[in-house]
């Protein structure tokens, strides 16, 4: 069971904004009301600007937290967009390979690339929720299927079946004190939607945020992007990806289709289709491009028997699963069921 929780930001400082503080006591409170002892690492709360001017001290914070004996579980803060710049304060000297330790790591989105580095040191970790997001949730709770799954995270370790959401909600569109308590607009889930292949496939699942992977091979947000993730070898090779299930998910950017076909097409270029043993999309926040981006997995990977399996409730789109990385994973499209060794 989970004692202690320290929070790193690895990627925006946002956290440590006057302006967030309200929804940083909400959730506060509500790790508090799970018997978690909460810990901000000593740069989490140090706001945006410095953070953004010293990745170093978000690298540290990241080695400390392993380091430390007394913490349990490493969460998120939030996403963002240049944790590569981790990179050279993890891996010049095999900072993470000599600090990391088996501890639950949780986060999504710009997260994926953070991710792929334990992955490349060895650490099993968990893809889906973020502390800002989902435990400072302005409504009067955390959204039920959320809760749900932090909730047996923290209480066994592990998760061991995901099934979809019953409900799906729209974007919140003002974060201020006055909507604490307001709900958002909810619509009835359709499920997981099998888009060609077999119903049934398995493997460990490695992934994450599509926009992430596409800036990983594109440098028009950050040209030196790329560059530094080849240096260190960060996107896994063709071998590591056999018989892997692919997760790819899309930001609150909500990517233009032929951007999304981009990516794609990246992914494709490294092989990664030709061994993966299926492919897992996460629903798109506000079910935006939804159709285009059907159309674009369907045809920029251009094998139907490689099955592909959309809408699931991982990523951006509210609410969100928490899936394992690294655990032997089995899906099932007609019982409308994800299931992990225990």
């Amino acid at each position: 069971m989970i004692k202690t929780v320290a929070i790193v930001s690895l990627s925006s400082g946002i956290l440590g904004e006057p302006f967030v503080r309200f929804e940083v006591e909400l959730g506060l409170r509500r790790l508090r009301e799970l018997g978690l002892n909460v810990r901000f690492m000593p740069n989490a709360l140090k706001g945006m600007d410095y953070l953004a001017e010293h990745p170093e001290k978000r690298a540290q914070d990241l080695l400390d937290a392993f380091r430390d004996p007394g913490v349990d579980m490493i969460l998120c803060a939030i996403g963002g967009d240049d944790t590569y710049r981790l990179l050279p304060y993890l891996f010049d000297h095999d900072e993470l390979a000599n600090a990391v330790t088996d501890k639950i790591f949780l986060g999504f989105s710009d997260t994926t690339i953070n991710h792929l580095m334990l992955h490349k040191v060895g650490l099993r970790t968990f893809y889906g929720q973020a502390f800002l997001p989902d435990l400072c949730e302005l409504d009067s709770e955390m959204l039920p299927y959320t809760r749900r799954f932090f909730e047996e995270l923290v209480t066994t370790g592990a998760i061991h079946t995901v099934a979809p959401s019953d409900l799906w909600y729209e974007s919140r569109q003002r974060f201020a004190p006055d909507q604490v308590g307001t709900p958002l607009a909810a619509h009835p889930n359709h499920g997981f939607e099998l888009l060609q292949g077999p119903s049934v496939f398995s493997g460990k699942i490695l992934g994450g945020c599509i926009d992430t992977f596409y800036d990983m091979f594109n440098g028009d947000r950050y040209a030196d992007m790329p560059t530094l993730c080849q240096k260190y070898r960060l996107f896994p090779g063709k071998d590591d990806w056999r018989g892997r299930i692919l997760l790819l998910e899309s930001s609150e950017e909500k990517m233009p289709p032929e951007q999304y076909r981009q990516a794609l097409t990246y992914l494709k270029q490294e092989g990664v289709f030709e061994v993966v043993s299926g492919v897992l999309a996460g629903k798109p926040m506000d079910e935006a491009y939804a159709d285009e981006y059907r159309q674009a997995l369907v045809e920029v990977i251009g094998d139907p028997s490689l099955p592909i399996v959309f809408n699931v409730n991982v990523g951006h789109a509210m609410p969100r699963c928490i899936i394992p990385f690294g655990i032997d994973a089995t899906v099932d499209a007609v019982r409308q069921t994800i299931t992990f060794a225990s």
